[in-house]
């Protein structure tokens, strides 16, 4: 198998891995529009990597990080609604994100490959990053998964149990930032929050508790890889949206089977 086949199958199965149990905590507590906010976000990041001449991988993961400490922040302060902050954020990201591209007259940037991903053109040092974010975030979600699952149920109740809300929901929003630095190589900007959502909401239509759906999101994500790359190889078509449309066929699929109780 050629290089470049085996690196993008590789990036994308680790992406998918972790983007199956996060994608579920996405799906429960309504974060969509979040991230969408970090992902544009992260588009600034390379953009300011770019014009400053720094590692694009550190500044694709500090800047969307960056967003995620600065939503809690201004969530707990109440400055305004949580939806109205994130549209504020998120279109003033991707904004700044384009204009400082823009600026970068004697640099040449793949906007196309920003926006879309360009799942093909992964390195083996791509690797050891996506592997290595992932197995921390995998660790946390292990570590922090009761937590999690109590502040989606109902967060005041777990307050009174003694959960920390403030700083579980903090941490679930770092790790969200930090897969979504990872796989916007492999699916792009604008469709990163699809690889978090469909295969949740696929596995959603065929699970009965918690842990199932997580599995089966991350077992979803990582076939969707595999359907994307042979429909992009066969066909020539890009890679990260075939993974998403692939993704989406899969979730139409589901529409078929009869919803558990």
């Amino acid at each position: 198998m050629t290089d470049f086949i085996l690196y993008g199958l590789l990036a994308g199965l680790g992406v998918a891995l972790v983007a199956g149990p996060l994608g579920c905590f996405v799906v429960w507590r309504r974060m969509a529009y979040f991230g969408d906010t970090l992902a544009h976000s992260a588009l600034l990041g390379v953009a300011l990597g770019v014009l400053l001449e720094v590692n694009l991988s550190i500044t694709a993961t500090a800047i969307p990080l960056a967003m995620a400490l600065g939503l809690v922040i201004l969530e707990q302060r109440g400055v305004l609604s949580v939806d109205t902050l994130l549209g504020i954020l998120s279109h003033s990201a991707l904004a700044a994100g384009l204009v400082v591209i823009s600026l970068l007259s004697d640099v040449r940037v793949d906007l196309m490959s920003l926006l879309f991903g360009d799942l093909l053109s992964v390195t083996s040092q791509d690797l050891w990053i996506i592997y290595g974010v992932a197995g921390v975030v995998l660790i946390l979600l292990g570590a922090l998964w009761r937590p999690l699952i109590n502040i989606t149920v109902d967060s005041e109740l777990a307050a009174v149990e003694g959960t920390n809300v403030r700083l579980i929901r903090a941490v679930l929003m770092l790790i969200t930032a930090l897969v979504i630095a990872i796989a916007m190589k492999i699916v792009g900007v604008l469709l990163i929050t699809a690889l978090l959502i469909i295969p949740a909401a696929t596995a959603r239509r065929i699970s009965i508790t918690p842990e199932q759906m997580a599995a089966k999101a991350s077992v979803i994500a990582m076939l969707t890889v595999v359907l994307g790359l042979a429909l992009s190889w066969t066909t020539d078509a890009p890679a990260g949206p075939s993974v998403v449309l692939c993704s989406a066929l899969l979730f139409t699929m589901s529409l078929m089977v009869r919803q558990r109780a």
